[in-house]
């Protein structure tokens, strides 16, 4: 699918990578709509890098933990722009065991709320939207939380909500590729360690030691975090390549799931 002409909904485009695919995707001349509600500060920021770029989009402050304020959001998307054909379905906040310390319920609450449930609201408001277009993609964001959990040094940054509910984000992948086809494509792509997300420029990566750090990198088989235009790139595939791919999840960690291990030499004499 061609991305000039198109529009594409990016939620929490504040910072990070939200806003940065949102930036490659009003480049490549898409008209964008950004969702923002924390950081007032970078929201502002992002909106003044948007309106330098002297493109067509559209700023939105919404609270995605809400059904009724997605439900005004869709309605100001049809009325406009008339038709939605990228979704980038991005919101999370990510537990952090060394930032949150022992879980509360109100803790539990709002992981379930931004990694799962605000998701869920947001798919079903847009498929009307996405199916009339005729040709549409949703990619959905999650982490590799989801397959390791609380184990070996991840287990210093996941922890057990945040793990449990992007396992169930598959789940929906795979629910939301029936229900789109076959006018939408739905994918997941499912993140690493990442600048910006898990990793360099968080508040739970700084509290780590440098030795907690280089664990995580070790664990990598790659051996570096994740950069913006990693995710850019495996985005762009997604929407413009991929046209035969729906219901599947793309890993982008760099090796990390795989673990360190290396594959040892065969014993002598062993063809």
């Amino acid at each position: 699918m061609e991305i000039r002409g198109k529009t594409a909904l990016i939620l929490g485009a504040a910072q990070g990578i939200g806003k940065a695919v949102g930036l490659a995707l009003a480049k490549a001349g898409a008209r964008v709509v950004l969702t923002y509600y924390d950081w007032p500060e970078a929201s502002e920021q992002m909106q003044k890098e948007f309106a330098s770029l002297n493109c067509d989009f559209l700023a939105v402050k919404v609270d995605l933990r809400q059904p009724e304020q997605i439900a005004k959001l869709f309605s100001h998307i049809k009325n406009q722009c008339g038709t939605l054909d990228i979704l980038i379905n991005n919101i999370e906040r990510g537990g952090m065991p060394v930032v949150h310390g022992p879980y509360t319920s109100e803790q539990w609450d709002m992981e379930m709320e931004t990694t799962l449930k605000a998701k869920w609201f947001v798919f079903n408001e847009a498929l009307p939207l996405m199916k009339s277009s005729g040709e549409a993609v949703a990619i959905i964001f999650s982490s590799i939380a989801g397959i390791v959990g609380r184990n070996g040094p991840a287990g210093m940054i996941f922890n057990d909500g945040y793990s449990a509910a992007n396992r169930a984000v598959s789940s929906f992948t795979e629910t939301w590729a029936r229900e789109g086809a076959p006018e939408v494509r739905v994918n997941e792509l499912m993140l690493g360690f990442f600048k910006s997300r898990h990793a360099e420029g968080t508040r739970g990566w700084s509290l780590l030691s440098s030795k907690q750090q280089q664990e995580i990198l070790d664990h990598t088989l790659l051996g570096r975090t994740g950069s913006h235009e990693d995710v850019i790139k495996a985005v762009f595939f997604l929407i413009q390549d991929a046209s035969f791919m729906t219901g599947s999840v793309l890993k982008l960690d760099g090796g990390f799931t795989l673990g360190p291990d290396r594959i040892p030499a065969m014993p002598e004499g062993v063809l």
